[in-house]
């Protein structure tokens, strides 16, 4: 586009000139007959409106017959037409010149439009800002104003993998650790909450209020995750991460910080029909335990895979089941133990298990 404004220009000189020429041959012409007339002879060109196509002149009885029917014969006349075609030509000429300079206006409108990140070609991928890059939809936005307190919330999600390996391998001596290295966050979410949605607006003040509450939860689950690990009590500790796990994530969610979003309603019509393509055991015989790999088998989230981080033993026959990871991100699930089923054959073990270990 930009390409054929900048020719507009060119083709506007272009025409001007091809008038400017004709106007001179036109002229030329003229000037010729007339003197022709003036000697009574009068030889006309090819691309003349003439009776013959050769140079060779009238005979002498039909000059002045042939000169009365051209009209050349009045210098008022002559006169008259060269106005008029003076007039014709300085249009042409101003025209040509408008549309020169209406065609750079253009294109310089053009390039800034471009560059205008309201404006269509603006929101292209190749110019949009890093910061609407993050953005995703269907997620709470958060203050552009975080300096880097997004990464370190999300480096917690490091750390509880971290834990989650230590755990279940049960290396109690490395376990005791990530309580106070977990405290050590405290002032980074209490920042993060206060930053993120700042303002007075009830959206505001309504996820402020429910990050807090999910930052009270988590710790509240450290702590008692540390005294579980005191008394090295695999299982409660097990339910005492998974919980931190639970509302860890809960707090990502509010605040804004998945890097993805999933508009599906269901996964379950998708396997409508087709129940073989899952391969797992029957929950009711051979119910996951935690370490279990498994597979969702009902609900709405039917055929995701992932983890049982923990087994509620409160009655509800529930287990805590961390998903596989998705663009970085593990999201954690309360589901009936009936949902999750053991997966069959040959697995890749779950990814914290990758993990290398430092120092």
């Amino acid at each position: 586009m930009y390409r054929l404004a900048a020719i507009f220009p060119v083709l506007a000189f272009c025409f001007g000139l091809h008038h400017c020429i004709a106007f001179q041959q036109i002229r030329a012409t003229t000037s010729r007959c007339n003197n022709l007339h003036n000697n009574r002879r009068c030889v006309f060109p090819h691309s003349a409106a003439s009776p013959h196509n050769s140079n060779t002149p009238l005979p002498e009885g039909e000059h002045s017959t042939y000169l009365d029917s051209v009209s050349i014969g009045s210098d008022s006349k002559d006169e008259q037409s060269l106005s008029s075609r003076r007039d014709i030509l300085r249009r042409a000429l101003i025209g040509s010149t408008l549309i020169a300079t209406t065609s750079m206006q253009n294109l310089n409108n053009n390039r800034a439009n471009a560059l205008d990140k309201g404006s269509t070609l603006g929101k292209m991928p190749f110019l949009m800002s890093s910061e609407d890059e993050k953005e995703v939809k269907g997620m709470p936005v958060p203050s552009k104003k975080l300096g880097g307190l997004s990464n370190k919330i999300r480096a917690v999600s490091k750390v509880m993998d971290e834990l989650q390996r230590d755990l279940m391998q049960e290396r109690w001596d490395l376990v005791e650790e990530y309580p106070n290295q977990l405290r050590s966050y405290v002032p980074v979410f209490t920042a993060y909450t206060d930053s993120a949605f700042p303002t007075d607006i009830p959206t505001d003040k309504g996820l402020r209020v429910a990050l807090r509450y999910e930052v009270g939860r988590f710790f509240a689950s450290l702590e008692r995750f540390r005294q579980a690990t005191n008394r090295k009590a695999i299982d409660e500790a097990y339910i005492a991460y998974s919980d931190m796990s639970l509302h860890f994530d809960r707090y990502l969610r509010v605040g804004g910080l998945y890097t993805f979003y999933d508009d599906n309603v269901t996964l379950e019509p998708y396997y409508a029909g087709n129940e073989n393509s899952l391969v797992y055991a029957d929950p009711k015989k051979d119910p996951a335990l935690v370490r279990d790999l498994i597979v969702l088998i009902q609900g709405p989230e039917k055929g995701k895979t992932g983890i049982v981080i923990g087994l509620y033993m409160d009655g509800s026959d529930a287990c805590a089941v961390k998903l596989d990871r998705t663009k970085g991100i593990r999201e954690i699930r309360v589901v009936p133990r009936s949902w999750a089923a053991k997966r069959l054959g040959e697995q890749d073990p779950d990814d914290v298990f990758l993990l290398p270990r430092s120092g």
